[in-house]
């Protein structure tokens, strides 16, 4: 296949569904060969991709675990004997509460996937592309929650923030060896995630989408094409970017 990716190998955490699944495909329609990650089971997308006429196979993974983490860069490798971009994707939402509410168990699992993951994906991928020496892209997810306080949320938008100065510091590290490190940072999506916070909290993706001055709720697919663009040699002069995908939210 030809495309913006055509040649290279991606992978994908969080892929089964949402904004990841969606990537995945996106990266694969531009040429590239993807590693599907999850912790559940990626066949959907991988048949999607398939059927396309794309190259992907399916991999497990837990972000929490180095020893996880660092098995699915080794079977990119094994695959395709080299990685040239990595989508940090995975992660959960946690309960909606307050700050001085939230359940310390709930805190150290948000934490756990949303930011050491990224960390520890983010450590594997950039140890690949330095044995490589032909640079590469990382992209992470943040979120608007990274960028501006929105409120029952205290350890997503905290791991968010996080996320956020883990790509900068990186962006800054690696520049001189062509490694590239940006992040989305969406804005309300019909995803999984948020159909579970609409059923914890009715209303709430109505809630998000008046928040928004485009007055509606974006599709995984629309954060999927900044993902491609930032993979891909259009963005050869993009690092450091926290790039919101958000409709217009935080430009208020």
């Amino acid at each position: 296949m030809t495309g913006t990716c055509a040649g290279k190998v991606a992978l994908v955490t969080g892929g089964a569904s949402g904004i990841g699944r969606a990537s995945a495909v996106a990266l694969a329609r531009e040429g590239a060969r993807v590693l599907v990650a999850d912790i559940v089971d990626c066949a959907e997308t991988v048949a999607a991709i398939s059927a396309a006429g794309g190259d992907a196979r399916a991999c497990r993974v837990d972000v929490a675990d180095e020893a996880s983490v660092d098995a699915m860069v080794a079977d990119a490798v094994a695959a395709w004997g080299r990685l040239d971009i990595a989508f940090n994707n995975a992660g959960v939402g946690g309960v909606l509460t307050r700050t001085a509410d939230y359940p310390v168990a709930d805190w150290h699992k948000v934490i756990a996937v949303n930011l050491t993951g990224v960390w520890l994906c983010m450590k594997a991928e950039l140890k690949q592309m330095l044995a490589q020496g032909q640079g590469g892209s990382i992209i992470n997810t943040a979120s608007v929650a990274g960028l501006v306080g929105l409120g029952w949320a205290p350890a997503y938008s905290a791991a968010k923030h996080g996320v956020v100065g883990l790509t900068k510091n990186a962006a800054i590290e690696y520049a001189r060896h062509n490694i590239r490190v940006n992040a989305v940072c969406p804005g309300a999506v019909h995803t999984g995630m948020t159909a579970a916070a609409d059923q914890e909290r009715p209303g709430f993706l109505d809630n998000l989408a008046k928040q928004e001055p485009m007055a509606r709720v974006a599709a995984p697919e629309e954060i999927a094409s900044a993902v491609v663009w930032l993979a891909s040699d259009g963005a050869s002069f993009t690092t450091g970017l926290a790039m919101a995908v958000d409709g217009g939210l935080v430009a208020r």
